[in-house]
């Protein structure tokens, strides 16, 4: 597939680094409309998390023909959002459930397991034409009128630009020369699915608890994922109950509301952080998904705003003659740097209220709670944008 080391014949126009389902997104999307691309990434282990993906993120997955489709069969749709304060201070905000028929939709979005997902993108990525080499990259170097990639095996391999999906520690990051900005949280993250003998009537409910948020997510039948936030020790403790005992602590938590709690899969737990580039873009290389930022999973950001990475990557790419112009780079930051800087301060103010013990942090966050519930305009206009911002969406997440 390269050329010889000294060469400058470009292999792709695009080489997207990384087998996650941002990286996988961005290349069917290139490869979809044309663009040659590579992906280089080895293979991936299988991940057993469900990701909820809302209505935009599924019309990009709509233009590249897997949704709706065999995918959704075991996929579950999220009608109803729940917020619970369960903090236990004097003052405790309304507990708010949205509806998507209050938007018109059929579903906010659907729970999709995350092993599904990354199959049929890379299955649409190869059927679109896109290259794969399953291998580690080791270097990045900007050649000036095109970019380099070294991988471990000792391929180099020429481009125009790279797109760098290769998660929080990227090689391609650094070799670009973008510092980033960390935090870490006392706090870990459980996940796990689990049987209920009630149903969860596709409500999604997101309890919000000392130590963090308790977020039971559907899934087909009477399945829910969850995604258990708190201090490490506590939640590393329950890695080692049986089946039985964590049953019994989701059980507590849920209060009885999805009915009997069994049969919980083998619990992970990860240390929570956060993580923000400074820039999104330089030395012909653009950041996506988690090697550009990385947040607390509240409110189902995550994944989401990877997605609008992807669709606004490809929007800069496909509107110029050289991928890696630095026109092209200055507006794809331009495009991402305020949509995640606004997120990042609402989902890291929304999680350190839940942290500290510090009484005017959680009446700022009780009073956001309780206006929302109180002006229906806010209403509509918070479930809208936790979906995205409606006038900057991507070409492939428009309706």
């Amino acid at each position: 597939m390269s050329q010889s080391s000294d060469s400058k014949t470009l292999d792709a126009k695009v080489i997207v680094v990384g087998g996650g389902p941002a990286g996988l997104a961005a290349a069917a999307a290139l490869a979809s409309e044309g663009v040659a691309t590579i992906i280089v990434a080895p293979e991936s282990p299988f991940d057993p998390r469900t990701v909820a993906l809302m209505d935009p993120s599924l019309r990009l997955l709509g233009r590249l023909g897997i949704w709706p489709g065999p995918l959704s069969l075991i996929s579950a749709p999220l009608r109803h959002l729940e917020i619970i304060d369960e903090m236990g201070n004097l003052i405790s905000a309304p507990k708010l459930m949205f509806s998507s028929h209050e938007l018109g939709l059929e579903a906010f979005g659907w729970n999709i397991p995350l092993a599904g997902l990354v199959a049929e993108l890379r299955d649409a990525a190869t059927g679109f034409g896109a290259g794969i080499v399953t291998d580690t990259v080791v270097k990045a170097e900007d050649l000036g009128a095109v970019v380099a990639v070294d991988t471990a095996r000792g391929e180099r391999l020429y481009a125009e630009a790279i797109i760098a999906a290769d998660g929080a520690e990227s090689v391609l990051r650094n070799c670009a020369g973008i510092e980033v900005d960390r935090w870490t949280f006392d706090q870990a993250a459980l996940v796990t699915n689990f049987t209920h003998s009630g149903p969860h009537n596709s409500v999604s409910t997101e309890r919000h608890r000392p130590g963090g948020a308790f977020t039971t997510v559907p899934l087909p039948g009477n399945t829910s994922s969850l995604v258990w936030m708190g201090k490490p020790a506590l939640l590393e403790s329950l890695v080692f109950r049986t089946g039985q005992e964590l049953a019994r602590e989701i059980q507590l938590a849920t209060h009885g509301v999805l009915g009997l709690i069994s049969a919980p899969t083998p619990p992970k737990v990860i240390p929570m952080r956060g993580l923000m580039a400074r820039r999104f873009a330089a030395a012909r290389t653009l950041l996506v998904g988690e090697t550009a930022h990385a947040f607390p999973p509240i409110g189902a950001q995550g994944l989401n705003m990877s997605m609008r990475d992807v669709g606004h990557a490809i929007d800069a790419i496909l509107g110029a003659d050289d991928a890696g112009d630095d026109s092209v780079l200055e507006a794809y930051h331009n495009r991402r740097h305020r949509d995640i800087s606004e997120r990042q301060a609402i989902i890291t103010l929304m999680n350190t209220s839940m942290l500290a013990e510090f009484l005017p942090l959680d009446l700022l966050r009780v009073g956001g709670l309780s206006a929302i519930a109180a002006f229906p305009p806010l209403r509509a206009l918070v479930m809208r944008q936790g979906l995205a911002p409606d006038n900057k969406l991507p070409f492939a997440m428009r309706g």
